[in-house]
Order: structure tokens, then sequence, then C-alpha cells
């Protein structure tokens, strides 16, 4: 008992500094702002309108681009301009074909809608075939993840995505942010949970061949 109580005691003592401590950092900013006179605080008006304007600005320019919308372009020279106007790009490299190409569209529109700042796009390897070779595509579905004009990196199948079929949307922003590809809010340092459902599909690769190449595919409906 006496232990205890000499842990609730410790235990208070650290809950009622902390609690000091934040009373401190509010005071320190209700004095700052009290501080303020008419003009500063104008002027701090001005540059929040400014940097909202500023936003927003940028956002229209986005649109006027593409982004906002998950959209599929028709050929490789249209892959060069998408790629050359736009920062960050989301490339899915699928075949009709493919079932879990159809699983990552839906997840892909979401996270267009979501994350204006990036460019998302698809295009069918059977009308890429020079472009699937110089990016080395060799699984069906892969999202070629790009940053002003270069290739960073791949999502290949579902591996990086709990392995299943029922991952999550935010599993895959999750997975995007890390490539730095869309600006993520969230912790880099660890997945979302429960994003894995029990029960859930292992990938499962076999080999197929598009105008005489050959392609993984990671879908077992293939």
């Amino acid at each position: 008992e006496a232990s205890q109580s000499i842990s609730w005691t410790i235990i208070s003592k650290v809950i009622e500094q902390t609690a000091k401590v934040v009373d401190e950092q509010v005071e320190a900013q209700l004095s700052k702002l009290n501080e303020m006179d008419d003009d500063d605080l104008e002027r701090l008006k001005e540059r929040r309108l400014e940097a909202l304007k500023k936003a927003q600005k940028q956002k229209q320019e986005w649109l006027s681009k593409g982004h906002g919308e998950y959209r599929e372009i028709s050929s490789e020279k249209d892959f060069f301009g998408e790629v050359k106007e736009s920062k960050n790009v989301v490339c899915h490299f699928y075949r009709n074909s493919t079932f879990r190409c159809k699983i990552l569209d839906k997840h892909l529109a979401l996270l267009a809608k979501k994350h204006v700042e990036t460019k998302f796009i698809k295009l069918n390897v059977e009308k890429a075939p020079f472009l699937t070779e110089k990016l080395h595509i060799k699984v069906i579905p892969t999202l070629a993840l790009l940053l002003d004009g270069k290739t960073k990196d791949y999502v290949v199948g579902f591996t990086d995505l709990g392995n299943t079929d029922e991952f999550s949307t935010e599993m895959l922003e999750w997975r995007l942010g890390c490539a730095d590809v869309i600006n993520y809010s969230g912790n880099l340092m660890e997945p979302p949970t429960g994003t894995q459902k029990s029960g859930s599909k292992i990938t499962k690769v076999e080999k197929k061949s598009i105008r005489g190449r050959g392609y993984d595919s990671d879908s077992e409906d293939d």
C-alpha cells in the first residue's frame, strides 16, 4: 500500500507540473496577443488572407492541369506530357483483365479528390509497350510514383499494402506519403492500424504474356 501511495503521489505531481507548463504557455500566448496593437493585428490578418489567396491560386492551377480527379490517359505520348507539367504524379499501370487493378482504381479515385496537390492517372500497359519496358514494369498492377518528372518509387502489387485485397484507402495513402508524392499529415513511422482483415487473400503471382512480353500478374482472377 505504501508503494502504491508513493506511485500516486508521483503521478499527481507529474500531472500538476504538466498542467502548470500548459497554463504558462497559454498565458504567454494571451500576453503576446494583448501586447499587439491594432496595426499588428491588421498585419497578421493581411498575412493570413494573403496565404489563403496563394493557396487558392495554387489549387486552381493544379485543377487546370488535371489534378483532383483520377483519369485515364490514352498513350505513352500523353504520359510524358502529363508528367512534365506536374511535380507529383501517381500513375497506375493496369490491365483490364487483372482484377486487382479494379481494386486500386477505387482507392485512387478517392485519393485523387483528397490530394489535389498530386496528379493521379492510369495507363493500360497494352498501349504502352515502350514505357513499361523502360520503367521495368513487370507486375500488374504497379504504381509508378514520380517527382519532378523522375520515377522515385514503385508500389508493386499489394505487397506493401498488407499483402491483402482488403487493404484500406488509408493504407495506400500512407504508402504514397512514405514516397513523399503526397502531402501526408499522419505518422510515417508506422502504417495505419486496422487495415488487414482476417482471412485475407495472400498475393499469388501468375505468369501472363502481353504482346510477346512476360508480365507477372498480381491477381488470382486472370
